[in-house]
C-alpha cells in the first residue's frame, strides 16, 4: 500500500487581504475532508495582502492534527511559486537574505515551510474572483474578518519606513502644510497623505544598555507607511539598581 493511500486526503482553500494595503487584514480557509468541511478566519489590526495569503495557508495546516495529503488552492501567485518553484527554500539557505536585503515576510516563510514538512502538500494556482465557489467563500470570510471586531496584532508586520507620495505635487504640499497637521492618536489624518493613521504595536522592544525611554507603540499611515512617535506612547525605562539586584 502506497503511503498516498493512507494519509488522509484534504483539500485546502485559502484567500487574504488587506484593505488597504498595508491596512486592516484577513484571511479565510475552507478545510474539506470527504464529507467534513471548516472554515477559519481572522483579522488584523495592521497588516499585508501577502502575510494574509500566507497567514491562511499556516492556519489551515495548523488545524490539522495528523500527518495528511493536502492540495492547497490559492489565487496567490506569491505563495504559490514562493513554494512550488522553491524560492521560500532558496531564502531560507540564504539566512532569508535576497540580493542584500532581508526577504520580506521571512517570519511567515520560516513557519510555512515547518508546517509543510510535517504533511505532503501541493500547491495549486486559481484564479481570483472568477466564479469559483470556495475561492468566493474564502474571499467573503477574509473579507468579514477584516471588518469584524477586536482585531489582533499581526507582530510579525514591519513598516515599510520609506515615505511614498502619489505625486510630487502631494509631497510638495505636504512639507508646506504638514506642520498644521497634529498627529496624536490613531484616526488622525497622515501628514503626508490625509489617510487615518492606525496604532502599532511592536511585537518585542530592543532597547540600548542606555535607553532611557521607549515607545510602547507607533501610528503609522497605511497608505504612505509615514511613522509617528507620540508623547502618549513615551514610556520610562524601568531598570534595577546595582543595589536591588543584591538584595
Amino acid at each position: 500500500m502506497k503511503l498516498d493511500d493512507i494519509l488522509p486526503q484534504i483539500n485546502m482553500y485559502t484567500d487574504g487581504g488587506a484593505d488597504p494595503n498595508p491596512g486592516k487584514g484577513g484571511y479565510g480557509v475552507i478545510l474539506v475532508y470527504q464529507e467534513n468541511r471548516k472554515e477559519l478566519s481572522l483579522g488584523y489590526r495592521l497588516t499585508t495582502n501577502n502575510r494574509m495569503e500566507l497567514m491562511a495557508v499556516i492556519a489551515g495546516l495548523e488545524a490539522l492534527k495528523k500527518p495528511s495529503q493536502i492540495t492547497v488552492h490559492s489565487d496567490s501567485q506569491y505563495v504559490v511559486k514562493g513554494i512550488e518553484l522553491g524560492w521560500a527554500k532558496n531564502w531560507k539557505a540564504r539566512n532569508w537574505i535576497r540580493k542584500s536585503e532581508p526577504v520580506p515576510n521571512a517570519d511567515l516563510w520560516a513557519r510555512l515551510l515547518e508546517r509543510i514538512e510535517t504533511h505532503k502538500v501541493s500547491f495549486n494556482w486559481i484564479k481570483g474572483h472568477n466564479g469559483h465557489p470556495e475561492n468566493e467563500r474564502c474571499d467573503e470570510l477574509a473579507d468579514a474578518a477584516l471588518n469584524g471586531p477586536d482585531l489582533l496584532e499581526d507582530d510579525g508586520y514591519i513598516p515599510q519606513k520609506d515615505i511614498k507620495s502619489n505625486s510630487g505635487n502631494e509631497q510638495a504640499n505636504a512639507h508646506q502644510n504638514g506642520s498644521k497637521i497634529r498627529v496624536e492618536k490613531e484616526g488622525d489624518p497622515c501628514r503626508n497623505c490625509k489617510t487615518p493613521v492606525l496604532k502599532h504595536i511592536p511585537k518585542k522592544k530592543n532597547l540600548k544598555p542606555h535607553q532611557t525611554y521607549y515607545f510602547e507603540y507607533s501610528l503609522i499611515c497605511p497608505n504612505c507607511h509615514n511613522i509617528y512617535n507620540v508623547e502618549d506612547a513615551k514610556r520610562e525605562v524601568q531598570r534595577q539598581s546595582l543595589f536591588d539586584e543584591l538584595k
